[in-house]
């Protein structure tokens, strides 16, 4: 009684024998396989030809990919440097918001920017950065444990940018000492593009950004 063996159970076979073809080499001319970028059967040898020209092709397009995103982080942490020599040259604390906020503009090419600190020493109580805020305001940029980034629902905070009503996306980063601490300021990004300030998007660079103005501006707070 012949039995037929299912093809896992050669496939089995053959991985449990791995020296199968070692000993009936003959057998690799015969066998034919469907190619499914020539359309014709071919050898195993071409199949496994093109199997490794596949696979050599999509690491080729990985490495690609890493390259570019490494260059573009190379290009990030330039822009970064730049912004921060630019708040460590200036030279009177009243200038330094706008400063920070100048820079991030040029330098991002973010297309409106603001901030606003609640508790700024008294000197700098009639500047445009220490303009109130509400209770609300207070209490969302305290709630922030990481920027928000996302669509513009009408916050308080994106009316404090020029062209409020064209502002179809932002970035809300809370201003702390450490990230125990309540926030005493907000710094906001808006855009008029609508997928510049996505929710979906990582903020591990904001994050930098805004411990970096936090500590650029507790020279002005109380």
């Amino acid at each position: 009684m012949n039995s037929q063996l299912d093809p896992a159970s050669v496939a089995q076979y053959l991985t449990d024998h791995s020296h199968f073809f070692e000993e009936h080499a003959e057998l690799l001319s015969k066998i034919k396989l469907t190619s499914p970028l020539a359309g014709r059967a071919v050898s195993l040898q071409e199949r496994q030809m093109e199997v490794l020209r596949e696979k050599i092709k999509s690491l080729e397009m990985r490495m690609a990919d890493l390259i570019r995103m490494a260059q573009e982080n190379d290009a990030i942490t330039l822009k970064f440097q730049a912004w921060a020599r630019s708040l460590l040259l200036a030279r009177n604390d009243v200038d330094l918001p706008h400063i920070l906020i100048n820079g991030l503009q040029t330098t991002f090419s973010v297309p409106h920017a603001t901030l606003r600190i609640w508790g700024a020493a008294e000197e700098f109580a009639h500047t445009w950065f220490a303009a109130p805020v509400s209770v609300d305001a207070r209490l969302f940029a305290n709630g922030l444990a990481s920027p928000f980034c996302g669509k513009n629902n009408d916050f308080e905070a994106a009316s404090w940018l020029e062209e409020a009503p064209a502002i179809q996306s932002v970035a809300m980063l809370p201003l702390r000492l450490n990230a125990a601490a309540e926030a005493f300021g907000l710094l906001v990004l808006g855009s008029p593009d609508q997928n510049r300030f996505s929710d979906d998007m990582a903020t591990d660079f904001l994050m930098k950004i805004g411990e970096t103005a936090s500590a650029a501006l507790t020279c002005l707070v109380e």
